[in-house]
């Protein structure tokens, strides 16, 4: 899958423009980045397209414990949405990740959040298009 493969499905799966599935994406993978450790947020790097690849490295070898709702508030505020866009493009994003990664990489990224992170990053839900 190439850059503008999986940014047309995140735009076709939230209902966003390709703008604001490019910043939805981009900020979904950097906060994701700052959530799960180090060397986890360096293999999804490796996995991602290569036009996202800088979006998924992490500052830190520990990722910051922090809940849903700050993660959908962050990504809110980098991808300039409101949180229920937000939220809906995180879910688009961690679909198309489900997606481009296959079972085991996707496994090893999301086993990292928390149970709550199941409301957008569930492991076995069928893609559902959100309605705008």
């Amino acid at each position: 899958m190439d850059d503008n493969e999986f940014l047309g499905l995140v735009a076709t799966r939230s209902g966003m423009s390709s703008e604001q599935a490019t910043a939805v994406t981009r900020a979904t993978l950097s906060t994701l980045a700052e959530r799960i450790d180090g060397g986890e947020a360096r293999d999804l790097a490796d996995q991602l397209p290569e036009g996202l690849r800088a979006y998924a490295f992490g500052g830190s070898e520990t990722g910051e414990r922090f809940g849903l709702e700050v993660f959908v508030d962050r990504v809110s505020g980098r991808a300039d949405l409101d949180a229920d866009r937000a939220r809906d493009g995180v879910t688009a994003v961690f679909d198309v990740l489900r997606d481009a990664l296959g079972p085991t990489g996707y496994a090893q990224v999301v086993t990292q959040l928390p149970a709550e992170y199941g409301d957008v990053a569930d492991q076995t839900a069928p893609f559902v298009r959100r309605q705008a």
